[in-house]
């Protein structure tokens, strides 16, 4: 059994995927590195909701930002958050 610690880790990670709206920022990232603007454009949300949401994100670690200017462009942090997307399309399709 892992330890209790890496357990409450692991579930706080879980939780971040209870939002749809985090999982359609998420998936919108896919292969994309975007701005906020072009976020909450694709995902149908106020900009104010996806920076919100993007910052639950960081504190994840499941998105990472670079600052281009004035502009700050989101990326998914590694392979990994693909992954458990992937793995969870995966697992409630069958």
């Amino acid at each position: 059994m892992p330890d209790e610690e890496l357990l409450y880790d692991l579930a706080d990670l879980f939780k971040v995927f209870a939002d749809t709206t985090r999982i359609k920022i998420l998936y919108a990232l896919m292969g994309h590195n975007r701005c906020v603007a072009d976020i909450a454009e694709i995902v149908g949300a106020t900009q104010s909701a996806v920076s919100h949401q993007l910052r639950t994100l960081k504190q994840a670690r499941l998105v990472k930002f670079q600052r281009d200017g004035k502009n700050v462009i989101y990326s998914l942090s590694d392979s990994h958050v693909y992954t458990m997307l992937a793995q969870g399309m995966t697992h409630i399709c069958e």
